[in-house]
């Protein structure tokens, strides 16, 4: 894991200050976060905190309210970083993007800021949106999200308006805030509800699914392995846990 700022931090390579090496990845329940200088990390195998009936939109919208990620398990990393490492001032703004190594350099194939929200993405322009950076995003997506928005219900002016509240697509940050998406994110936000009612033009409020009980008070607050039990004694954390 490296730490990179400035000009090396547009770069598509791994570059910058290595805060971390050679930590194997965690298979267990008893898998535990590392110290990396300033920062702890933890990289394994945790039960899929997201939450959600997927299947409805498939079927008109129509829900059933079995959750498809009940009882899964995901690959995850998780980090906790101090805010000075995030720049100053208060507010942020996050995206992450994941590349593969083609002909020997690193090539963007899917990027990430609002939840929920490229799985939705008109398809003929999902792969160009996600080789993509949000500072084009405005002036290359916002008339196909405007459009989509439209035959949704939303009057044109409203779809744009409403377009723009995601694009450019990052994750807004005010740190003076409580985090609550669209400010931040914890586990427990129903961010499938959210966009559902986005998709929608209100429409559609709710898919019966409820936040997940198994997790942690304690970074990095995903839950253990489903099926193996927490070695340390946590307990799962109430709906109201800030992460």
């Amino acid at each position: 894991m490296y730490y990179a700022t400035g000009s090396e931090a547009r770069k598509r390579e791994a570059v910058g200050e290595v805060l971390i090496q050679d930590t194997p990845v965690g298979f267990h329940a008893d898998a535990r976060p590392v110290q990396a200088g300033r920062c702890r990390v933890f990289t394994g195998v945790r039960s899929d905190p997201f939450f959600a009936d997927g299947e409805g939109p498939f079927h008109d919208w129509h829900f059933t309210g079995e959750d498809t990620f009940a009882g899964k398990d995901i690959l995850s990393m998780a980090l906790e970083v101090p805010n000075e490492m995030l720049g100053p001032g208060p507010e942020i703004a996050v995206w992450a993007t994941t590349s593969v190594r083609r002909d020997g350099e690193l090539v963007q194939v899917d990027r990430y800021g609002n939840p929920s929200f490229i799985p939705f993405f008109v398809d003929e322009l999902k792969d160009k949106f996600n080789a993509g950076h949000p500072a084009d995003d405005v002036a290359d997506f916002l008339e196909g999200w405007a459009t989509l928005l439209e035959s949704r219900g939303y009057p044109p002016a409203v779809a744009q308006e409403t377009a723009l509240t995601v694009l450019p697509d990052v994750m807004h940050y005010d740190r003076n805030r409580p985090a609550h998406y669209p400010n931040g994110r914890v586990l427990t936000d129903d961010i499938y509800d959210i966009r559902m009612q986005f998709l929608t033009y209100g429409k559609v409020t709710a898919d019966g699914v409820l936040a997940h009980q198994d997790y942690l008070r304690e970074f990095p607050f995903l839950g253990v392995p489903n099926g193996q039990p927490s070695t340390d004694g946590s307990t799962a954390a109430p709906r109201e846990t800030f992460v």
